[in-house]
Formats: C-alpha cells, structure tokens, sequence
C-alpha cells in the first residue's frame, strides 16, 4: 500500500519530481530505581511518519508532513498517509512558487537559489530483520523491575560515600518502513536494550557525578550476560554498575588536578577517545553543517569554510592517524540503508592525515560532489532527517598501550569521558576525563579527579605520535543536533592515541 502510494497515485500529481514515505513502529519497555527502590516502569507503542516530496513548476523544492499516530488511526492508515503525501506536495509547490519569485526579485543573492536536487542511487528493496535472542516486546516489566531495584541496591551497599543512584533499563523493538517514487521499498527492524548507571559520591568537601551506559543493538540478553566482541565489550550489567560506585568512591578520595600553563604529554584511553572522537571528528564532517544547511546547538565546521575554501585534500592530523565513519559496526551506530533508502557504506574521513570527505545525503551530495553514503538519518519518522554519525571513530594504530606509556617520562593518562566544552566550528575543544593518573618514568602514579586537556583540534590531531592497536566501540545515548533537537543514540569509539596538549582541572 505504500509502495503504491509513492508511486502510482504520488506520480499523478502534476510537477512532482520525486516522493518518500516513512513509517516507523517502536514497541518497548523501561525500568528504573532509585536509591535501591523501585522509581518508575512502563512500556509504550509509538506509530508515527513522515513524508517527503520534491516539485515546482520551473524550480524544485521540497515540501514535508509529519504526524505521530494513534491505534484509532490504524484502520485509516492508508487515507492518512495520502493526505500526509498530498500535504507534503502542496508545500512544495508553494516552497517552489517562491523560490522562483525571489530569484527574480533579489538580483544576485536571488541567483544563488537553486533547484533541490538529490544525487542518483541504487534503488533497493529489502527486509533486514532484528536480531535479538530475547524478544523486547517478551520480557516482563515486573522482572525489570526487579532487576533494576536489585541493582540499585547493590550500588548502595558498595560504599557510605555512595548518596545517590539511578538505575535504568530500556529494550525495545523498532521496525522501519521506507518507500520512494523511484521503486525504494525496505523495512527494517531494530531491537535495541541500553542499562544506564549513575551515580553520586561525597567526599571531603567534594562529589563525583559519574553515568554510564552500556547497550547494544540487540535483546535483554545483553543485560544479563554482557557482550563478548573483538571490537566492543562489556559485562553484564550488574557488574557494569558496581564498576561505576567503586570509581565513584575512588574519585572521591583523589585530589582534584591542578591547570598547567604548558602543553605536555597525554596518553587517552579508548573510553575517552570515543568523545573526542565523536566532537572533533564526528560532528565537523557532517555535510550539512559543514554547508551552514543546520547549524543549530552543534555548530559548523573548520573543515569546510565554503565551497572553494576545504581542508579536502589538505593534511589536518599526523599520518598515524586515520578517522572514518562505518555503519556496518557493531552497536547503536549499525544500520543497512538510511532514512532515504541509500545503501549505508563506510566513508573515510581522514587518511594517513590527509582529510577525505565527509559523511552527506544525496542533496549535499548533489551540491559538493561525491557519493552518497547513507548518513541522512532522523530521531522519529516524523522529523525531518539530518545528517549524522553513524560509527565515527580513529582507526586502529599497531601499538602495545602499555608501551605506548612506558615511553613518556613525564605526563598524563586519561582515562573515560566525562564533559565536552567545543568551539561553534569544532576548531578547538576542551573535554574531561573520568580519570587523569599522572605518568612518572613510564609508570602510571597518582590518582587525579576533576580533570582533562584543552587543545586546538588541528594542532592536537598533528601531534599524535602514536596509535594503539586495542580499539574499541561505545555506545553514545544522547547525542544532540537540529531545532527542534533531536536525541540520537550512536556509536564512537577509537584505540589508545598519544599527542599533547594542555591539562584543565578543577584547581587552579
């Protein structure tokens, strides 16, 4: 019926150029405690879509619909999704209608409008199936309950220190419906389960707020027994959690780091790479803010300061380090083909040093040039889609950590991230660390709380002079782009990295 809809009946409507229909079914179910008592459960059914079109009469433009539906709207699915169609088509042709006049009207700024286009792809239609071995819609909220009041009860027990905590749980089942009028038709099912941890510590005369989230593509299993992967790895999630109050505590305790006026070695772990990742890659090699297309709460790019004025070609980092971003990855960034039917592939960011390109959609695409590579992808159906990370991470280097270490006789080794401060254009950046030890001699000393480094982005990436070969991949549950913002889970990760750069801490 979709198909149909897409096709046949959108194609009857004169000037339409092009049409898309999502639509998107999530069912899932949530636990929570706080303090070792039971905070709040439920579970939730969410039917929603969202429709695209292109048309005008002389230039292109494109035209959106929205809407979240109710079980009353399921026996008139078939009418609504048509009325959404005809809505999205009717503003495109008034998107398209004043375009045309401002072009005429507005001299040269009015010739810089032009025709929405979307660079050709290879029209798919496929089934890819969830892969769970316990079904999220099957588990009972009354074992999550349990489950997570037991948990929170654990943490409690680990230390006096220990004031709070909150203990959460979430799986659920998403299933994804993309038709076009090119002949697109594939439906997609996700499961996706994520345990969330944080917790509070009070010491002497300071606290440590630290959370956590381990997750997966995948059923309630992984909560129970934890994930065995070469590539990404927890424990089950009790054991997650207990990790989490004992660092808590040992923060407490730490003395708080101290700022330095100079730059000087670091060495970062994984777990601390997969933010900066995430803030100095990730983000400024998404197209459209890169174009100045969606700017809003993540900024723009210093890889891209106009169409004749890129870093494409040009060396932005040392030739150890390679950054790409990959779909086909395990966990939350995982996904076959994106919200306007493209076949997801790996793209390379930067090579050796050298920067690549960038993660697009086939409009950006059709304006800079290059491939689609399946990185137009939207919170809920019925938001407009954005350009954004799937997997972004720094490649694997060949590197032993620990000797990676052993070589630095005075330094800094971060361990974890904590809170990132970036510049509006990523240029330079200031991220904390769960854990900072000081490195004496190549041996790893004192225990710091409160810290992190400072650098700019470019000068950071061109001093890294070595890469370890122990990569890893996190989940990330909350990252922020577009207006109205919209809340993505991803994934980010990258192997132990060291450069140098300014320590930040809490103690001046």
């Amino acid at each position: 019926m979709v198909g149909d809809l897409v096709t046949s009946r959108a194609r009857s409507r004169a000037h339409l150029r092009y049409a898309d229909v999502r639509l998107e079914a999530i069912e899932g179910k949530y636990a929570a405690a706080e303090n070792g008592d039971s905070k709040g459960a439920g579970e939730d059914a969410i039917l929603g879509f969202g429709v695209r079109v292109l048309a005008g009469d002389g230039m292109a433009a494109p035209g959106y619909f929205g809407r979240g539906l109710g079980e009353a709207d399921i026996p008139q699915l078939e009418r609504i999704l048509d009325e959404g169609l005809d809505a999205a088509y009717r503003r495109a042709m008034a998107n398209a209608d004043w375009k045309t006049q401002a072009r005429g009207k507005f001299g040269p700024l009015g010739e810089s409008l032009a025709d929405t286009r979307l660079h050709p792809v290879r029209v798919c239609q496929d089934t890819v199936p969830a892969v769970f071995e316990m079904d999220p819609r099957r588990v009972e909220i009354g074992e999550m309950v349990r489950f997570t009041r037991e948990i929170s009860r654990r943490v409690k027990a680990v230390h006096p220190a220990l004031g709070y905590n909150y203990i959460s749980a979430t799986t659920q089942l998403a299933r994804e419906l993309f038709a076009s009028s090119e002949g697109a038709l594939i439906d997609q099912a996700i499961a996706l389960t994520q345990g969330l941890c944080y917790v509070v510590a009070n010491g002497d005369g300071n606290s440590q707020q630290i959370y956590d989230v381990l997750g997966h593509q995948r059923g309630w299993e992984i909560l129970l027994r934890g994930v065995e992967d070469p590539q990404m790895s927890f424990p089950p999630f009790p054991d997650f959690a207990l990790a989490i109050a004992r660092d808590a505590v040992e923060l407490c305790a730490a003395p708080a780091l101290s700022t330095l006026d100079a730059e000087t070695t670091v060495v970062t772990d994984p777990h601390y790479n997969t933010l900066l990742s995430h803030e100095i890659i990730g983000h400024p090699v998404e197209l459209d803010r890169g174009l100045k297309m969606e700017t809003a709460y993540a900024g723009r790019s210093w890889l891209l300061r106009g169409l004749d004025d890129t870093q494409v070609g040009k060396r932005v980092a040392s030739p150890l380090v390679t950054a790409y971003s990959d779909p086909a990855l395990p966990g939350y960034g995982h996904y076959e083909y994106d919200h306007e039917g493209t076949p997801a592939r790996r793209v390379t960011h930067i090579d050796a040093g050298i920067f690549r390109g960038f993660m697009n959609s086939r409009q950006t695409a059709a304006i800079f040039g290059g491939e689609p590579n399946g990185h137009w992808k939207a919170t809920e159906a019925p938001l407009i889609p954005l350009i954004r990370m799937s997997t972004t991470v720094f490649g694997e280097g060949d590197r032993d950590p620990a000797d990676i270490i052993g070589e630095v006789d005075r330094g800094f080794y971060l361990v974890g991230h904590k809170t990132p401060s970036i510049a509006e254009s990523r240029e330079n950046f200031r991220i904390s660390a769960r854990k900072v030890y000081e490195i004496e001699h190549g041996r790893l000393g004192r225990l710091y709380r409160d810290g992190g480094i400072m650098a700019d982005s470019r000068d950071y990436l061109l001093k890294v002079d070595a890469v370890g070969r122990d990569f890893r991949l996190y989940p990330i549950p909350n990252c922020g782009k577009g207006q109205p913002m919209q809340t993505k889970r991803l994934g980010n990760g990258g192997p132990t990295m060291r450069s140098r750069a300014v320590i930040t801490g809490g103690r001046a």
